[in-house]
């Protein structure tokens, strides 16, 4: 089937350059060129993907994507040129399934493109699974599994799995993992996490010591890889 992707940018010159690369790797695309223009584009075409520009006229693109989760699951991928974690973090946590920062090669467009096309029709299939890569991840039933084989992990590992595969490519300190990790009031040491994350690493990669899902962000904590 022919997915629909929405591609919002206020260059021409831009929407000239992705359109037809992304019609020759199979989508049917349409346009638009301000954030209302995209809003109206969007309920009329219900594409797959939105690929949305940040600085948009009229009202910016934080504030169009605001606008598509509350009308409809459309995957959405920021591009911007700003290039601090917090505005990463930001587009992420105002509905974004992935984040771009101008420039950067049609390739990786469509790249992206494909894996967040992968998640959303996973999702589609089984609304209870969020899918990373070969993980299937069913929160509702606290079951996790690779390749269709179910994988055993306790409750902590779970959370943690969780708070990570959530918001890939976001760093977070072992602090926060374990936050999430653990609801009891009493201390725990950090390092701790580690031990959790080691054996997370043992039942959920191909190669425990060359992670691609949990990976280590020295002096800083973990995140989850964002290429899958």
């Amino acid at each position: 089937m022919e997915h629909t992707l929405l591609l919002v940018d206020d260059e021409p010159k831009m929407l000239e350059i992705m359109a037809p690369y992304l019609r020759q790797e199979g989508y049917r695309v349409v346009t638009a060129t301000t954030g209302k223009q995209a809003l109206i584009v969007a309920q009329a075409e219900n594409p797959l993907l939105v690929v949305l520009d940040w600085m948009l006229p009229e009202m910016s693109g934080l504030d169009v994507c605001r606008e598509l989760r509350k009308t409809g699951s459309y995957g959405i991928i920021m591009l911007t040129a700003k290039t601090e974690e917090s505005d990463k973090i930001i587009g992420l946590e105002l509905g974004a399934d992935d984040y771009m920062t101008k420039p950067f090669s049609l390739r990786e467009l469509s790249a992206r493109i494909r894996s967040v096309s992968r998640r959303l029709q996973g999702h589609s299939d089984d609304k209870q699974k969020m899918q990373r890569g070969d993980l299937s991840i069913s929160e509702p039933t606290c079951q996790v599994w690779k390749n269709e084989e179910e994988i055993k992990l306790t409750p902590v590992e779970l959370k943690i799995l969780l708070a990570l595969s959530k918001k890939p490519g976001i760093v977070f300190s072992r602090l926060q993992l374990l936050k999430a990790a653990v609801d009891e009031e009493f201390f725990i040491d950090e390092r701790t996490v580690d031990s959790h994350i080691s054996n997370l690493r043992k039942k959920i990669e191909d190669n425990p010591s060359a992670p691609r899902y949990i990976q280590t962000v020295y002096g800083f904590g973990y995140r989850f890889g964002d290429r899958l």
